[in-house]
């Protein structure tokens, strides 16, 4: 019984009812999302700093997992913009001595990628990805976009110059050799541009990528541009990879480490995100724990494959839901597309012109960059749009790893700034009922003289006490109460120093001979309060199920009760 369990949970929701119908539409999908991935797979691992090749060895076995494992319907997987820019930049950082190291530290980050994703999954570590907010994912995306974007300028003008993620180091370098600009290639990378751009507007559902593809190709042949200098793929080898296992050292495990994280945060954010878009969209779940488990089976069977890292991509994803995707199974169809090409059509390839891929690159990333975002951040609340925008610049200005853990650093800044300033709502009784509202938004709840009914709308925890002990006292001798009634239905947990707070609290008002009641405490709080002894100073008396009942325990030994029964008439 507990192996049929096991087996069941290894099984998707989807495969157990997928039938023929289900095949058509994986069939077509695949087949477009093939279409597209091919030159995009190229294009990308060029952008990583690799030879073409491996960005269709990566359109080949992280699919064929994904198809099988997966519980996004619609999610379309492989080779990134924004991953190949990053895992750019960390092998870039470990100094590579030659283009194999550069290839083998770059399948060892892939294998880094899969291992941390897999133990994350197993773990159930995935809610740590809400390090990278809305605010956060946003500014870096529109920075990386820029940067991916600008790292083509080399192949779009035909011109050398020295690799960089520093877009003002390559403009500043562009500018320096514009005099040395190679016509046919800006020729290829703008009319290729312009294609991509028409394509995407005016004819959505055609495979822009592959069209520019095959007409750059073509006029590589009938224009013998080769000859003109235009940079060319070049003999790109038949068949598929072969089985191994990357070369790796406790060194370069240490060097590329920090990017193997942020590539890991990074990969999970994106495809959680789309898994959830599209899962709304059509009406089932999917299951973000397995969803990081087989991304990490992605990246970790896909490396021993001489797969460099890969996750979701927005754009093939929107494809292979339009091209009427029912299942992952798409994903395979896709993969066995590639397979084919690998196998029979790689010498076509020797013709493609490179600054074909800069166009497809270029159009691709600067999609990415959402201003429409930002504007929405900045008016739905200013400081996620201010986070949003320091992003992007720190980003621009300090680079990837920095910008990403600059956005992090500032969001839970903005977080803990908040937490320590919570509202603190005084609170008044609503005529004819027993319920306490914010006087500042229910102008008809009455207060009474000398009694203070406070409510704290957050948790007490050591990043608020010292305010909320504050507001307290000064809400207290400012209304001259005899009593002050906290609120703590809001009250989750209570922590060390807040319960300090909260003792202090009491023992300050006590000797002014101002009674302090808590009313609606949880039992985890109340249980922290007696282990403490608190419970016992402050005495069981001091203690309500709700502010009525503290209310009307002040005021009835006050002898003004009548002020509460004349409420409840009016």
């Amino acid at each position: 019984m507990s192996f049929t369990l096991r087996t069941d949970k290894l099984i998707p929701d989807w495969m157990r009812t997928y039938s023929r119908s289900d095949f058509g539409g994986d069939l077509a999908a695949g087949i477009t999302v093939g279409v597209v991935l091919i030159p995009q797979g190229m294009a990308y691992a060029l952008l990583a700093g690799v030879s073409p090749v491996y960005g269709l060895y990566a359109s080949l076995i992280p699919l064929l997992v994904y198809s099988l494992f997966g519980t996004s319907r619609h999610l379309a997987v492989g080779i990134v913009a924004i991953d190949s820019l990053i895992v750019a930049a960390g092998v870039a950082a470990m100094a590579p001595s030659s283009a194999a190291e550069a290839l083998s530290l770059t399948i060892l980050l892939a294998l880094m990628v899969g291992i941390i994703q897999i133990v994350m999954g197993l773990l159930r570590f995935g809610f740590v990805v809400n390090l990278l907010s809305r605010p956060v994912i946003t500014g870096f995306t529109s920075a990386a976009a820029l940067i991916i974007g600008m790292s083509q300028l080399k192949y779009l003008l035909g011109v050398d110059l020295e690799r960089s993620l520093n877009i003002f180091t390559l403009l500043a370098q562009a500018g320096t050799k514009i005099a040395q600009l190679h016509t046919p290639s800006l020729v290829i990378g703008l009319g290729g541009i312009v294609l991509l751009v028409l394509a995407r507007k005016r004819f959505p559902r055609l495979p822009g990528p592959l069209i520019v593809v095959v007409l750059s190709a073509l006029a590589v042949v009938s224009l013998n541009l080769e000859s003109r200098g235009v940079s060319l793929v070049g003999e790109i080898p038949s068949g598929l990879p072969s089985p191994d296992v990357p070369v790796w050292s406790l060194e370069t495990i240490r060097g590329l480490f920090p990017t193997a994280v942020t590539l890991s945060l990074i990969q999970f954010v994106g495809v959680i995100s789309l898994g959830k878009l599209f899962a709304a969209r059509h009406g089932y779940r999917i299951q973000p724990s397995r969803e990081l488990i087989t991304l990490g089976g992605m990246n970790a069977v896909g490396s021993l494959f001489q797969s460099i890292p890969v996750s979701g991509s927005f754009s093939r994803s929107a494809v292979n839901e339009r091209a009427g995707a029912r299942t992952p199974v798409s994903n395979a169809v896709a993969a066995l597309l590639v397979a084919g090409v690998l196998l029979f059509l790689t010498p076509l390839f020797a013709w493609l012109p490179i600054p074909v891929f800069a166009s497809i690159i270029m159009v691709s990333a600067f999609g990415l960059i959402d201003v429409d975002e930002v504007r929405y951040l900045l008016r739905t609340k200013a400081m996620d749009g201010v986070i949003a925008m320091l992003t992007f610049l720190a980003t621009l200005i300090l680079g990837i790893h920095q910008g990403i853990l600059t956005g992090i650093g500032l969001s839970v800044v903005a977080v803990m700034y908040r937490i320590s300033r919570p509202n603190i709502a005084v609170l008044g009784l609503l005529p004819e009922t027993r319920s306490f509202r914010d006087i500042t938004n229910y102008p008809d709840a009455r207060t009474f003289d000398n009694v203070v009914v406070l409510r704290v709308d957050a948790s007490f925890s050591f990043a608020n006490a010292d305010h909320v002990r504050d507001r307290i006292i000064q809400k207290a001798r400012k209304d001259q109460a005899s009593a002050v009634i906290i609120d703590a239905s809001t009250m989750n947990d209570l922590d060390s120093t807040a319960l300090a707070m909260l003792e202090d609290t009491y023992r300050i008002l006590r000797a002014a001979n101002i009674r302090l009641l808590v009313s609606g405490a949880h039992q985890s709080v109340i249980d922290v309060m007696q282990a403490s002894g608190l419970w016992n100073e402050m005495g069981a008396e001091s203690f309500f199920l709700s502010p009525w009942r503290a209310l009307n325990d002040v005021l009835t030994a006050a002898g003004r009760r009548s002020e509460l029964t004349r409420l409840s008439h009016e």
